[in-house]
């Protein structure tokens, strides 16, 4: 049966059509997957680190002001996306490293799956998005973002491949989001606030380091020049002294805190809770887990258990005590 002129004139332009909706789906397939691998590559994961930001003011018992938390919380976001553009800028940087390494090489732009062009691209507008929301706290705030992007980026050029230098400038990080959590909440940081802070951070990247030591075996040498400086007791005698400042510093801060106050002793007993999440970490160190701190603090419910006990005495001391 022969086709009616208009049907046989429309039949191409029904393929046709239909070739071009089949394009289209493939093109948005093809851009979701890429948003996810760039959300991916961006680590939100990493963002726990930014509780961080929240110790001081809690601290200083000033998170139920409103004004306050909202301060706290802008800068909190201002370090999530600096944090995420430089990490896309560090993958650019690494990426054949990166192909050689047991479970880096599956980052997405290691992988293919982000284009280097558009992981710099994104970076850089990540970037600035972090210190445009961190102006809006004050330019303390941004200065701290600021100087926070520019210690990452020197570590992922060069610092990193000074023996010890690296391990200063990976807690320097946590450092600066203790601080700026004070700073953005107008709150006045304590010696032994930033004590604990300093070496409770040098404790974990040291332990990060010992992971990636035990992880990457002989070959580590491959990857990183300053692996060549560090040894295995090495490693695990800078976690030692770090974890015993901090505990040490921690429980001197306590106890002259409780002076100031009258009935349950709450910081004497948060000591320990404190002191057994430090001895915890040290053992899933100790078994080699100390690649990924978030991973740590994600996965372990003991860690977990004694971390909310920690909040729980610690916030009883500063709002009732």
């Amino acid at each position: 049966m022969k086709l009616e002129p208009d049907t046989a004139q429309e039949a191409p332009e029904l393929r046709e059509e239909a070739a071009s909706a089949s394009s289209r789906r493939v093109e948005r397939q093809r851009a979701s997957a890429t948003a996810r691998a760039l959300l991916r590559a961006a680590r939100p994961k990493q963002w726990i680190k930014n509780v961080l930001l929240l110790a001081a003011p809690f601290a200083a018992g000033v998170l139920g002001e409103g004004d306050a938390l909202a301060s706290v919380l802008l800068a909190v976001v201002a370090f999530c996306l600096a944090a995420s553009g430089t990490y896309l800028l560090n993958d650019v940087r690494d990426a054949d490293r990166d192909r050689a390494h047991p479970t880096k090489r599956v980052r997405p732009v290691a992988a293919g799956l982000v284009s280097p062009r558009l992981a710099l691209a994104a970076g850089a507008v990540v970037v600035v998005a972090g210190l445009a929301v961190a102006s809006t706290v004050g330019w303390e705030v941004a200065g701290i973002v600021a100087l926070y992007v520019v210690t990452t980026v020197s570590y992922a050029l060069w610092l990193r491949e000074v023996a010890v230098v690296d391990i200063g400038i990976v807690a320097s990080g946590f450092i600066l989001r203790a601080i700026a959590g004070g700073v953005a909440a107008g709150v006045p940081l304590s010696r032994w606030f930033l004590i604990v802070a300093s070496f409770g951070s040098l404790f974990m990247v040291a332990g990060k380091r010992y992971g990636e030591y035990l992880e990457l075996g002989q070959d580590r040498n491959a990857f990183r020049a300053s692996f060549a400086a560090y040894s295995h007791s090495y490693l695990r005698y800078v976690w030692t002294v770090a974890s015993g400042v901090a505990v040490t510093a921690y429980c001197l801060w306590a106890f002259e805190e409780s002076g100031f106050h009258s009935g349950v002793p709450w910081y004497e007993l948060s000591i320990v809770p404190f002191t057994l999440s430090v001895l915890r970490y040290a053992l899933l160190l100790d078994n080699g887990h100390g690649t990924a701190p978030e991973e740590i603090v994600l996965s372990d419910r003991t860690l977990q258990v004694l971390a909310v006990a920690w909040v729980a005495i610690f916030g009883c001391g500063v709002y009732f005590g």
